[in-house]
């Protein structure tokens, strides 16, 4: 599975949320800074830093860091004009490839949708939700440094996106996880919290803001969000989270023993 590579550097709990809430919530089908840790540059395209050598560009995040007229140049100027021509527009193309990107995550194939994820931001680099997916596929890297920079670019074109809010948040918890710095968890918090705000049915983003509120030693707000996202998805739960709380709190509804 997809998941697989991912589990096996990061905090499983939280890595795994990332595809559920893919699972749990995929975007509209389609018809046919620098600071640390930000990492996509004025243009769109991604810094040097997050490249893997000896990977081919057009299976990296952005190209591995090209323009977008060096990314043309790697698709091929007249391939990238006759799958423009095949849609009503260029955003309409983006966004099926954004879809069909999503489609290969779901069945375990990472390079394709990296590919169609890239295709998808050439063909309009304001596509939010061409951020996200290659931001779910930075997240296999060992640090969560790279999905942070993407779904942050992401975020800033759809800044009211539940998804990539909660995303985003998750993948900050991620990074609190590795380093246990205060400001990873505040910051995750507070995107979290945003997330469920902006849709209260984002039944992911209740599960990690549960996580979060647990490590801010939090048990009883932390049993509320993990409820109020089981209303939304039982599938949603996230049992290491719940084997923790009930160390630290009897479940307050009584629905876990």
């Amino acid at each position: 599975m997809f998941t697989s590579n991912l589990l096996k550097t990061v905090s499983q709990s939280l890595a795994a949320a990332l595809l559920l809430g893919l699972l749990l919530a995929a975007p509209a089908q389609a018809q046919r800074k620098s600071k640390k840790g930000t990492l996509a540059n004025s243009d769109g395209s991604l810094a040097a830093a997050a490249t893997t050598p000896g990977r081919p560009a057009r299976l990296q995040p952005l190209f591995g860091g090209l323009s977008p007229a060096q990314a043309t140049q790697v698709i091929g100027e007249k391939q990238l004009k006759a799958i423009a021509a095949s849609f009503a527009s260029t955003t309409e193309a983006s966004e099926f490839f954004t879809t069909k990107g999503y489609e290969y995550l779901r069945e375990n194939q990472p390079d394709t949708a990296a590919y169609r994820f890239n295709v998808a931001w050439l063909l309009n680099p304001r596509n939010a939700e061409a951020y996200r997916g290659l931001g779910i596929v930075a997240s296999a890297q060992p640090t969560p440094d790279a999905a942070i920079g993407l779904l942050t670019k992401g975020l800033e074109l759809a800044p009211t996106n539940s998804l990539l809010l909660s995303d985003l948040g998750t993948t900050y918890l991620i990074r609190y996880d590795q380093t246990k710095k205060k400001k990873d968890l505040a910051t995750g918090l507070d995107l979290l919290q945003r997330a469920v705000a902006a849709d209260a049915t984002n039944a992911a983003g209740w599960q990690q803001l549960a996580r979060g509120f647990y490590y801010q030693e939090k048990y009883a707000e932390a049993w509320d969000a993990v409820h109020k996202g089981q209303a939304q998805s039982v599938t949603s739960l996230d049992f290491t989270l719940i084997s923790d709380l009930l160390a630290k709190l009897p479940d307050p509804q009584g629905t876990f023993k």
